[in-house]
C-alpha cells in the first residue's frame, strides 16, 4: 500500500484550500482553513522537524497536508490536522447524509462506535489498537477483547508488535486515528483486511476514500466552536468533547 492511502487524502484537497492558523498545543494540534478547524493529537516523538508552525500560515492547505508523512510525528501532527481541515467540515460531512446540529456541544451516543456497536461484536474476537476510556466497561464484558497500547499500556494489554498475531484473528478491529500520523496504519488495515474495520478518534478524517483501503467504520469529529478548540489546546485542557461531536460514517459491504 506504501503511500497510496496518504496520496488518496491529500489529493482529494482542492488547489486553493488555504491553512489560514496553525496552533501546536502540548496534547493537540489544530489547523484551521476558513471555517473548519481539523484536529490531531501533538506526539512527542520526534526526528528531524522541517516544518515552523509559526510560518505556516497562508500555505495552501494541500502542501500543509503533505507533512503526514514526515517522520517527526509532531510534524505528521500538522499534516494530519490539516488533512482534518478539509474534511471535517460541517458542509462536507451533511454531504454524505451524517446529522450535524446547530448547536457547538452534542453528546450522541450512536455515534460513538464503543456504544452503538456493543451488539455487533457480542461474543466476537476483537482487538482494540489504543486503549479508549471506557473500553473495559464497555467492550470487555461482552466480546473476547485484546488492547494494542504503544504509549500508555495497561495491565493486560499487549505492544504493538502482537498486531501480527491479533489482527488477521479478528473479527472486529478498532484504529486509533494517531495510527495515520505514526505510518502504522497501512500496515494494520492490511493485517485486519478480514475484519471489519473502524477507524475512530478525534483526528480520524471523515473521507470515504477510506473505505478502498479497508476502513468500514470512520468514526471522526467535527469541531463546531472555533474559539473553544483553540482554547482547548492552548490550555492543554483536553477537552476535546466540548468544542463539537462525533460523527460515525457506515458502509455497506
Amino acid at each position: 500500500m506504501t503511500w497510496e492511502l496518504y496520496d488518496a487524502l491529500i489529493d482529494g484537497i482542492a488547489p486553493d484550500a488555504v491553512a489560514d492558523k496553525i496552533i501546536c498545543g502540548a496534547s493537540h494540534t489544530i489547523v484551521r482553513s476558513g471555517d473548519t478547524v481539523g484536529l490531531a493529537g501533538t506526539l512527542e516523538e520526534t526526528w528531524r522537524p522541517l516544518m515552523q508552525p509559526e510560518k505556516a500560515a497562508g500555505m495552501p492547505l494541500r502542501e500543509l497536508a503533505q507533512c503526514v508523512k514526515s517522520w517527526d510525528f509532531s510534524e505528521a501532527g500538522i499534516g494530519l490536522a490539516a488533512i482534518n481541515a478539509w474534511y471535517n467540515s460541517r458542509e462536507k460531512v451533511r454531504a454524505l447524509g451524517l446529522d450535524i446540529a446547530n448547536r457547538a456541544h452534542v453528546e450522541d451516543r450512536n455515534s460513538d462506535p464503543f456504544i452503538s456497536m456493543q451488539r455487533d461484536i457480542k461474543d466476537k474476537k476483537v482487538t482494540v489498537i489504543g486503549h479508549f476510556p471506557y473500553i473495559d466497561q464497555l467492550f470487555a464484558p461482552v466480546c473476547e477483547m485484546s488492547v494494542i497500547e504503544k504509549f500508555y499500556p495497561k495491565d493486560g494489554d499487549y505492544p504493538d508488535y502482537a498486531a501480527d498475531f491479533l489482527l488477521p484473528e479478528s473479527d472486529y478491529v478498532f484504529i486509533s486515528s494517531y495510527t495515520l500520523a505514526e505510518k502504522t496504519l497501512p500496515r494494520y488495515l492490511e493485517l485486519a483486511k478480514n475484519a471489519v474495520v473502524t477507524l475512530v478518534g478525534p483526528a480520524t478524517p471523515i473521507a470515504p476514500v477510506l473505505h478502498r483501503f479497508g476502513v468500514a467504520n470512520i468514526a471522526g469529529f467535527v469541531i463546531r466552536d472555533l474559539e473553544v478548540a483553540e482554547n482547548m489546546v492552548l490550555t492543554a485542557s483536553g477537552n476535546t468533547h466540548k468544542t463539537g461531536q462525533k460523527v460515525n460514517l457506515k458502509f455497506e459491504g
